[in-house]
């Protein structure tokens, strides 16, 4: 097997558990309140504060590529925050922070 092929297949495994968690609804993340993130997500989404969802998943998509296998969403230091799991085409992970009242990314690294 061929070392491309080994970084496939494990790429595969990794993927293979977070995709059926998304294709299931996920299991929403209680926050400290004892909110889950879609509601703490709604609420900010009405009040004005941060962007759709939609809106930084297509703009993620277009500017980071790779596959968004997961997404949450926190408030760190008093500021919404989206974070975006994406598997790259070479198999690797990458994880990305979004303020999700402008769109800027905060932070992003590579697994």
């Amino acid at each position: 097997m061929t070392r491309r092929s080994v970084t496939r297949r494990f790429a595969l495994v990794l993927a293979l558990p977070l995709a059926l968690v998304l294709a299931a609804g996920g299991a929403a993340r209680a926050d400290d309140d004892g909110d889950h993130d879609h509601d703490a997500a709604r609420r900010a989404l009405e009040a004005g504060d941060v962007l759709p969802l939609a809106t930084l998943r297509d703009r993620v998509a277009a500017e980071l590529g790779g596959r968004i296998v997961g997404v949450e969403f926190e408030r760190e230091d008093g500021r919404y925050i989206y974070e975006f799991k994406l598997l790259m085409p070479d198999g690797r992970l990458r994880e990305v922070e979004l303020d999700a009242r402008t769109g800027d990314l905060t932070s992003g690294e590579a697994d």
